[in-house]
């Protein structure tokens, strides 16, 4: 059975360590990402394969597997940043907010599932602080990242004791994403100071989690959701 690990949204800042991480420590990594240029740069970084999906399309899956049939664990850092007060916030943008977050995931882990189980593999998923915690204007990505945790503790349940199944919930980390917000120095400073730990996170801080729940390192560790979130 392949020991290869698949990676989705692998050139965000999470989903590329992760990638290096596990290329470092011996392990073969399959990328998918929606950029072609940005994941074929990070496959020729680290000599592995790679498919061009975009999780919003529907088939997506059947590409993905196309080049990627057998794999032992799947980490899916696929997210977004959607913030609106209630009022202005529509039926669409939160459908697709859910597609793209928890939807799609379920469909990546019911594709793969039976080579899982036989591989006695391990799902990482994401999601956000915010929803444990409470922020204004967060209606849309805290309702669909609380539906990751729902969708982890239930199919970890459901998949035991062949597939684990874990959460990681990471508070604002530089990303492409965070972009917007960070390149204000004194918002950046702002936030870095909410921190106990008095800085913003790194994608290499999630990635070493993910490497330690996507790997059999944490052969005894499913249905958990773990802040990385400097305290």
């Amino acid at each position: 059975m392949s020991e290869k690990y698949l990676i989705f949204g692998a050139t965000g800042s999470i989903g590329s360590s992760l990638s290096k991480q596990l290329k470092d420590s011996g392990k073969e990594v399959h990328l998918v990402a929606r950029n072609e240029s940005e994941v074929k740069k990070l496959s020729d970084e680290l000599s592995c394969s790679f498919t061009v999906a975009d999780v919003l399309e529907n088939g997506f899956i059947d590409k993905v597997k196309a080049d990627a049939p057998d794999v032992k664990g799947i980490a899916y850092c696929v997210g977004s940043i959607v913030l609106k007060p209630l009022r202005m916030i529509k039926e669409d943008e939160f459908n697709q907010c859910m597609k793209l977050n928890c939807y799609s995931a379920l469909e990546v882990i019911r594709g793969y599932q039976d080579t899982l189980k036989k591989s006695k593999g391990s799902v990482v998923l994401f999601s956000t602080v915010a929803v444990r915690r409470g922020f204004s204007n967060h209606g849309i990505i805290a309702s669909a990242k609380a539906a990751v945790e729902g969708l982890t503790v239930s199919l970890a349940s459901e998949l035991a004791p062949n597939v684990r199944v874990n959460c990681i919930a990471p508070s604002l980390s530089k990303s492409k994403i965070a972009e917007p917000m960070l390149k204000n120095t004194a918002l950046a400073e702002g936030i870095a100071k909410a921190h106990p730990l008095r800085r913003v996170g790194e994608g290499a801080d999630s990635a070493s989690l993910a490497k330690f729940l996507i790997t059999d390192e944490s052969s005894w560790v499913t249905g958990q959701v773990i802040g990385v979130d400097g305290g």
